[in-house]
């Protein structure tokens, strides 16, 4: 049985519907029997627990041969990496009590660095807690998220702008949360072997210009990336509800992005994701 975390979200369902196109035994975990519904008409067992409830989570994944787990950040705790350390800890508790066998778990490009990174300082604790407790793990590192562009589609389609506190001409790994989930079932049904660390790429890499330039050919017109400063990340940030800390690690991710400084720990290992921009930007649309 393999138990997926987080179908209510882009990875996590990515992962029960490959694993269930494959003929394979899947449970999932949501927080309510009606986040669960659909998930049974598709032939997953469902189970009903949340990281905050120890004992429900040990009961969920109680003897699965493969677990996928991400932990959901809640960007309007004022206390944020605090309480995702937190959340960390109490999922590590639930998998050691629940004698999961292989943990695939979603972690970020840059987990290997200590300080500079911003929101992945968390998945890099959760990185070293899960060594502790799991025989067997799998650990994936992507990139930026091709996803994340949908936050600007709106202001590209009225405004023919889409800002980014990325500069516009700067060719970085992105990838598609398609990918990330294939690859993750992948892993759950190869299996554990150790400890593993797989770091994530989309087939190329990409620009905000790019992107600018897909959703222009998509909505017919023309879209120009236009670069924001980073001064402007925190108050962009807390006006979508994000709290102050969480805003100030995401300005922090953002300059050592710009930097250059968060990249890859090995390189030459990268697994290759195989949709492209372009695909991504028209399910977007």
């Amino acid at each position: 049985m393999f138990v997926i975390l987080g179908v209510t979200g882009q990875t996590g369902k990515v992962v029960a519907e490959t694993l269930l196109a494959r003929k394979q035994p899947v449970r999932v975990v949501v927080r309510s029997a009606e986040q669960g519904a659909v998930w049974r008409t598709k032939g997953a067992e469902v189970a009903v627990a949340s990281l905050d409830d120890v004992p429900a989570m040990t009961r969920a994944v109680q003897g699965a041969a493969g677990l996928y787990l991400l932990v959901p950040p809640n960007y309007g705790a004022s206390a944020w990496l605090e309480e995702q350390r937190r959340r960390v800890d109490q999922a590590a508790e639930a998998l050691k009590a629940g004698g999961v066998a292989h943990v695939v778990f979603l972690s970020s490009v840059g987990a290997q660095i200590p300080e500079g990174t911003g929101p992945i300082r968390a998945v890099r604790y959760g990185e070293q807690q899960l060594r502790a407790v799991a025989r067997h793990l799998t650990v994936l590192r992507p990139c930026y998220f091709m996803e994340n562009w949908a936050a600007g589609l709106g202001m590209a389609r009225e405004q023919g702008v889409l800002p980014t506190f990325i500069p516009p001409q700067a060719k970085i790994p992105m990838i598609s949360t398609g990918d990330i989930g294939r690859v993750a079932a992948e892993r759950l049904m190869a299996g554990g072997s150790g400890q593993v660390i797989v770091e994530l790429a989309g087939p190329e890499e990409y620009s905000p210009e790019q992107v600018a330039m897909e959703f222009g050919r998509i909505l017919g017109r023309k879209v120009a990336a236009q670069a924001a400063p980073l001064s402007a990340v925190v108050p962009t940030m807390t006006s979508f509800g994000f709290s102050d800390e969480a805003a100030k690690r995401f300005e922090e991710m953002y300059a050592s992005f710009s930097k250059g400084t968060i990249g890859y720990e090995f390189p030459s290992t990268v697994v290759r994701g195989t949709i492209s921009l372009a695909e991504a930007a028209r399910r977007l649309a």
